[in-house]
C-alpha cells in the first residue's frame, strides 16, 4: 500500500535513473568550472609588492605594511562601515575608490601645474581634456617589477599616499562624518600608516593595467572617468550574450513543463488529507520548540539593530539626542544585523530538520530529547559567545585575540575563528543526529527512503560548504579571501540552502499527505538541476571586479543568468499552494482540512519574494555591465533584503509556524494563531514598504549618481549625507516600524506561548507519540 492507503501506482514506482545522472553531470561540470576559476584566483590575484618606492628608490611602504593595513581594516570592523572594490558596507565610502580618486586629483593637479602653470580648475576645456588624458596614461602604466617585487610610484602618486594617513585620521575622528563609527576609532600613527598603505595598494590595483591587457586588475572598477576607468568591452559583450542564454533557458524549461504534465507540486487522483495530526508531539519534538523561541528573539534583535544601523545613514551624529556610537557604533550594529540574520535562519532550519526527521519514525529513540538539549546548549554558546565577542573585538578589548575570539571583520563571516570552529563542529553533530534519526531501517514508511536520502544529502551540504570559511586569515590576499568568502555567501546560502529548502518543503508536503513520493522527488531533482546549472559557476558574478580575470566574467555571466530560470517557475508553485489551501479532495470530494494554513501562507510568501527579490532584483544587478556601476550601492541591499529575508527568512518562519502548530492543541493554537496572522501581514507589508519607499528608489538614484559623477562620489559622504539621501533613509522608518511592531514582536509572543503550552502539556502528561 502507498500513502494514505491508496494502491501502488506509477507515481510510487522507480523514477528514471537519468534524474540522478543528470544531477551528477551538472554538479561535476559546475564544480569543475568553479574550482578552475578559484584556482585562477590564486594565479591572477593582484600582486602585493614586497616594496613600494618613489622615483628615487626610497621605500614608501612594504608588503608587510599592506597586509598589516588589511588587518587594521578588519580589526576595527571597517568592512562593516565602508568597502574595498565595492565589497562591504554602505555606511561609509568605498575606501579604494576614494583613495583612487584622490590619487587622480593629485596627478591631474601636478600635470596642470607642470604644463600650464595653472591650477586644474583654471584650465580651458581643451587643456582640461588634455590633462585628463595624460592623467589616465600616467596612472594606467603598470610600474610593478615582478622579478624584484618592487612597485614604483610616480611623484604625484607618492604625494597622494603621503596625504592618506591624515585624511583617514580626520575621517575616523567624528561619528557625524563617518557614518557612526566610534570617535577617534583609528588614531595610532603606525596603524594609520598601514591602513594608508592598504588603501593605496587597493587604489593602484584598481587602475594599473594587468600585464598583457588594456584594463586594470579589477577590470577597470570602480568607474571613474577622471583616471581612465571605463567599462571594458568584456562587460558589454558578456552581458549581451548572457541574455541569449537566459531566454534559451526559460524556453527549455517551459517546454519541459508543457511536455511533461507531471512536473509541479500537484498530486492528482489520490486522497489529499493531512497525515501528521497537530497537537500530537513526542518528547523529542517538544524539546525542539525552545529553539524557536531563540529564533524569534534573534529575529527581533536583528530588526532592532538593523533599524538602528539604518538610522546612522539618516542621522549619523545623533540617535534622537543620544550619542549611540559611544556604546553601539554603527559597525558593531551592522555586524550584529548580518550575524543575527544568519544565526536565526540557520537555527530554525536545524530544529525543523530534526522535527521532520522524527516524524518519519513511529518510535522515538531515547537519546533524542537529551541530545536536543545538548545541541541547544551548543548553539546558545556559539550564538551568545560570538555576538559578545564581536562587541568586545570591535571595542578593541580583545587585544591580539580579536581574530580568534572577537570579530574577524570579513562581511557575513565576522564571528571569531574559534566560534567558527564550534559552529562547524555543531553542524556536523546536528547532521550525525539527523542521520542516526532517519538512517536505513528506522523509517516508518520504506517508500519515503528516496526523499529522505536527498534530505540527508542537502543537510550534509550545510556544514560541508561552511568549511571554506576556515581557508583564509586576516592577511591573506583580498582577492583570495573574497573568492572563498563567496563560496560560503553564495554557495552556502544561495545554492545549498536553496536545495535544502526544496527538500524540506517536499518532505513536509509528503508527510502531510499533500503530494505523492515521486511528485516530490521530481520537484527535488528538477530544482537541483536548475539551481546547480546556474548557481555553481554563477557564483563568480560576485567576482567580476575583485581581482579575477575576464575568464571568470565570461563564465559567470553566462551561467548566473540561469539562476533566474527556476525562479520563473515559482508562479506555478504559488498556484499549486493556493489550490492546495482551497481545494477539495480529488477522490472523496470533501474539502481539504488543512491545519497548517499559515505555514502555506508563508510558503506562498517565499515564492513571491524569491521571484521578486532573487529573480527581478537579483537579475537586475547580476549582468556585468550593470554590476559595474551598481556594486556596493543601495540596489545591493535592496536585493539582499528581498531575497535573504523574503526567501530564507520567510521559510524559516514557515517552519517555525509548522512546528508551533504541530506541538499545540486546537485550544492552545487558537491563542497563538492570531499572533501568527498579524506577523504574516506585518512582515510582508513592512518588507514591501522598505523596498518600495527606500531601498529601491534610493538604489536607482545612487546608480544614477555613479553614472553622472563616478563611483567614488556616489559612495562619498557628499552624496550619502545629502538632504535627498537622508530623506530616502527616513522613508525607511515606516516600513521598519511595521516590520518590527507587527512582524517580529508578534512572532516572539507566539513562540513563547507555544513553548509555554508545550511545557504545560508535558507537565499534564498529555503528550502522545506521533503515529
Amino acid at each position: 500500500m502507498s500513502l494514505a492507503g491508496q494502491p501502488l501506482t506509477e507515481d510510487d514506482g522507480p523514477l528514471s535513473p537519468w534524474w540522478i545522472r543528470t544531477i551528477l553531470i551538472v554538479m561535476l561540470l559546475g564544480f569543475g568550472g568553479l574550482i578552475a576559476v578559484t584556482f585562477l584566483a590564486y594565479r591572477n590575484a593582484p600582486p602585493i609588492p614586497s616594496r613600494v618606492v618613489d622615483t628615487q628608490g626610497a621605500t614608501l611602504f612594504t608588503g608587510d605594511d599592506i597586509s598589516a593595513g588589511q588587518a587594521v581594516f578588519l580589526k576595527y570592523g571597517l568592512m562593516a562601515n565602508g568597502s574595498i572594490w565595492g565589497h562591504g558596507a554602505y555606511l561609509g565610502p568605498d575606501y579604494s575608490a576614494q583613495a583612487l580618486h584622490q590619487m587622480g586629483q593629485v596627478t591631474a593637479q601636478a600635470i596642470a601645474q607642470q604644463q600650464y602653470r595653472q591650477p586644474l580648475a583654471a584650465l580651458t576645456p581643451a587643456q582640461a581634456a588634455s590633462v585628463a588624458a595624460q592623467t589616465a596614461v600616467a596612472l594606467k602604466a603598470n610600474r610593478y617589477d615582478a622579478a624584484s617585487g618592487t612597485l614604483q610610484l610616480t611623484p604625484p602618486q607618492a604625494a597622494a599616499f603621503a596625504q592618506q594617513a591624515g585624511y583617514w585620521a580626520d575621517y575616523f575622528s567624528q561619528p557625524t562624518g563617518n557614518g557612526g563609527l566610534k570617535a577617534g576609532l583609528v588614531s595610532d600613527p603606525v596603524e594609520l600608516h598601514q591602513f594608508a598603505a592598504f588603501v593605496t595598494w587597493a587604489a593602484w590595483v584598481s587602475v594599473a593595467e594587468r600585464p598583457g591587457a588594456n584594463y586594470s586588475y579589477t577590470n577597470n572598477f570602480p568607474y571613474d572617468p577622471s583616471v581612465g576607468n571605463l567599462p571594458t568591452s568584456d562587460a558589454l559583450l558578456w552581458s549581451a550574450l548572457s541574455l541569449v542564454v537566459l531566454l534559451a533557458g526559460i524556453a527549455a524549461v517551459l517546454l519541459a513543463f508543457g511536455r511533461f504534465d507531471y512536473l509541479g507540486w500537484i498530486s492528482r487522483g489520490h486522497h489529499v488529507h493531512p497525515q501528521m495530526l497537530p497537537g500530537q508531539a513526542s518528547a523529542g519534538q517538544a524539546a525542539l520548540v525552545k529553539f524557536f523561541v531563540v529564533v524569534a528573539l534573534l529575529f527581533l534583535m536583528q530588526t532592532l539593530v538593523g533599524s538602528a544601523t539604518d538610522h546612522y545613514r539618516a542621522d549619523p551624529g545623533s540617535f534622537y539626542g543620544f550619542d549611540l556610537s559611544r556604546v553601539f557604533p554603527s559597525n558593531l550594529l551592522r555586524t550584529w544585523h548580518l550575524q543575527t540574520a544568519i544565526l536565526w535562519i540557520a537555527t530554525a532550519y536545524v530544529a525543523a530538520a530534526l522535527f521532520l526527521g522524527r516524524s518519519l519514525r513511529t518510535d522515538e529513540p531515547r537519546w533524542l530529547a537529551g541530545w536536543t538539549h545538548v545541541l541547544f546548549g551548543a548553539f546558545a554558546l556559539v550564538i551568545g559567545g560570538s555576538l559578545l565577542g564581536e562587541w568586545l573585538g570591535i571595542s578593541q578589548i580583545m587585544g591580539r585575540w580579536w581574530f580568534w575570539l572577537g570579530d574577524q571583520g570579513w562581511e557575513y563571516l565576522e564571528l571569531g575563528r574559534f566560534w567558527q570552529y564550534l559552529l562547524v563542529a555543531g553542524l556536523f553533530v546536528w547532521f550525525a543526529l539527523l542521520w542516526k534519526l532517519v538512517r536505513p531501517g528506522t523509517l516508518a514508511q520504506a517508500a519515503s527512503a528516496p526523499i529522505v536520502r536527498m534530505f540527508l544529502l542537502a543537510a550534509l551540504a550545510v556544514p560541508v560548504f561552511y568549511v571554506p570559511a576556515l581557508f583564509y586569515g586576516a592577511r591573506t590576499n583580498f582577492t583570495v579571501v573574497d573568492t572563498w568568502r563567496f563560496w560560503i555567501i553564495h554557495l552556502w546560502v544561495e545554492g545549498f540552502f536553496e536545495f535544502f529548502v526544496t527538500t524540506v518543503v517536499a518532505l513536509t508536503f509528503y508527510q502531510l499527505g499533500l503530494t505523492r513520493r515521486n511528485v516530490a522527488l521530481r520537484v527535488i531533482y528538477l530544482d537541483a538541476i536548475l539551481y546547480f546549472a546556474g548557481g555553481l559557476v554563477g557564483t563568480g558574478h560576485h567576482w567580476y571586479f575583485n581581482g579575477h580575470s575576464t575568464v571568470n566574467m565570461a563564465l559567470s555571466a553566462m551561467f548566473s543568468v540561469l539562476e533566474v530560470v527556476p525562479l520563473t517557475l515559482l508562479t506555478l508553485d504559488a498556484w499549486d499552494f493556493v489550490r492546495t489551501t482551497r481545494a477539495d479532495c480529488a477522490i472523496c470530494g470533501k474539502p481539504v482540512a488543512l491545519p497548517h494554513k499559515w505555514t502555506f501562507y508563508f510558503l506562498m510568501a517565499v515564492g513571491f519574494w524569491n521571484f521578486v527579490g532573487a529573480g527581478m532584483f537579483g537579475f537586475l544587478i547580476n549582468l556585468p555591465i550593470v554590476s559595474y556601476y551598481e556594486t556596493g550601492t543601495n540596489l545591493t541591499p535592496n536585493h539582499a533584503h528581498a531575497a535573504l529575508m523574503g526567501v530564507f527568512g520567510m521559510l524559516a518562519i514557515a517552519l517555525m509556524v509548522f512546528v508551533l502548530r504541530q506541538t499545540s492543541s486546537d485550544s492552545r493554537w487558537a491563542g497563538i494563531e492570531k499572533y501568527i496572522a498579524v506577523a504574516f501581514w506585518g512582515i510582508n507589508i513592512g518588507l514591501a514598504m522598505m523596498v518600495t519607499l527606500s531601498l529601491f528608489p534610493g538604489g536607482v538614484l545612487q546608480v544614477w549618481d555613479v553614472v553622472e559623477h563616478g563611483y567614488w562620489h556616489a559612495r562619498s559622504l557628499e552624496y550619502i549625507g545629502s538632504d535627498r539621501s537622508h530623506l530616502i533613509e527616513w522613508l525607511r522608518l515606516p516600513g521598519d516600524l511595521v516590520f518590527i511592531a507587527f512582524g517580529a514582536v508578534p512572532l516572539v509572543i507566539a513562540s513563547i506561548k507555544g513553548y509555554l503550552g508545550v511545557r504545560a502539556a508535558t507537565s499534564e502528561a498529555k503528550l502522545v507519540p506521533v503515529v
